[in-house]
């Protein structure tokens, strides 16, 4: 089946705005140590969930009806264990139900182990143009410490047969911090990545999370406590060799080539509207947050009375914070408009708040601006809850 064999919904009335969508899938082969989204390993209840997303989507077209979405993304969990018929099933119910962009980017995330060369074949015979790939690292040993489900040549296997397939629009997954994982060896991951001309990566810090497997593991000593100087260290050495090959480094996680930063991330960043789909899924638009139940049969269950979702209007002390929380991650920064443009009172709570970290040049201000520098950028976070209204 290709892209075009949907049956593409004729909506013309004055859609305008643009979203993006997400679609969350709560199944994991096993579980990895670090993570702390919602997931299940078991599939039991797969198709009544395929079924119940089904349902979600038409409950949730009347209030999209003005959107055009030009991004959508299959999360997780692990969306490259369901089979691709009930990809398609999904994404036949969107194309049917919204207006979607001709030339929309179509996501899905995969494990290496699930990534076989037929199912790639599929996945792209339906209109996903965009893979990314949970590869976490090269080396065997720092897979086993995570509990992750493939081994590292499976990794390099896949990467290969998705590009045969013609995928040019990747991205992977790499971890850095990760106790043992020298920086010899993390130059070895990022040398991979170069050689396979990987036009995108996202890189994230090994962090421990409250009531996962790897907090339990460190509290009882059986795994070695993560690093800050390591992590840190290893932050800027990624960077620094990314950012001399022609890699963008867009936001503090993500690395890009020339026309091949994440749009549907972006989304997120850059506060534009976005309908999440699914278990734990959120939405958010015209300053309305919302999110669905956090477990399988509840989701299930109570998408039938209308009760399976919490929601929030924003206040204009929520937006200040959201405003500051996504932008300085990003290399564009906070556009000051903004803030201005939620009353005097915020403009000027910032300008005392970032007053030392301006003369410190922890933060800059350029064309209306206000971005981190980039040899604070791993430190952002904390400075960025410096800002925050309370």
């Amino acid at each position: 089946m290709s892209r075009t064999d949907f049956s593409i919904s004729k909506i013309t009335n004055s859609v305008q705005i643009l979203a993006g969508i997400y679609i969350h899938i709560p199944f994991c082969k096993q579980a990895c140590y670090y993570c702390n989204f919602h997931y299940s390993t078991s599939i039991k209840q797969k198709d009544a969930l395929i079924d119940a997303i089904i349902e979600e989507i038409d409950r949730r077209a009347p209030a999209w009806r003005t959107f055009q979405f030009d991004t959508i993304y299959f999360g997780g969990g692990t969306p490259s264990l369901l089979p691709v018929g009930d990809i398609a099933k999904i994404l036949n119910k969107i194309y049917q139900t919204f207006s979607i962009s001709v030339d929309s980017e179509i996501t899905l995330e995969g494990n290496p182990d699930d990534l076989t060369s037929n199912k790639l074949k599929e996945i792209k015979s339906l209109g996903i143009n965009r893979l990314s790939i949970g590869v976490q690292s090269f080396y065997d040993e720092d897979l086993q410490k995570l509990n992750r489900s493939h081994k590292a040549i499976q990794a390099e296997q896949v990467i290969e047969s998705a590009q045969n397939t013609g995928f040019d629009n990747i991205t992977i997954d790499l971890m850095y911090g990760i106790p043992g994982l020298t920086d010899k060896k993390l130059c070895s991951n990022i040398q991979k990545v170069l050689n396979y001309q990987i036009p995108h990566i996202s890189a994230y810090a090994l962090t421990v999370e409250p009531q996962t497997v790897l907090a339990w593991q460190i509290k009882k000593q059986i795994f070695p406590p993560v690093s800050d100087e390591q992590s840190a260290r290893q932050f800027y050495l990624l960077s620094e060799m990314l950012s001399t090959r022609a890699y963008g480094h867009y936001e503090i996680s993500n690395f890009a080539k020339k026309n091949y930063v994440s749009q549907h991330n972006s989304h997120y960043w850059n506060n534009v509207p976005y309908l999440g789909l699914g278990p734990a899924a959120h939405s958010y638009k015209t300053r309305q947050r919302r999110w669905n139940i956090a477990n399988n049969a509840l989701y299930i269950k109570k998408l039938k009375t209308d009760n399976y979702y919490e929601q929030e209007v924003l206040s204009r002390r929520d937006i200040y914070n959201e405003l500051l929380m996504t932008g300085l991650r990003t290399a564009k920064g906070v556009n000051l408009n903004d803030i201005k443009g939620l009353g005097e009172k915020y403009f000027e709570y910032l300008q005392r708040q970032i007053d030392k970290y301006v003369e410190n040049k922890q933060l800059i201000i350029e064309s209306n601006h206000l971005k981190p520098h980039p040899a604070h950028w791993f430190v952002i976070e904390g400075i960025i809850r410096d800002l925050f209204m309370v």
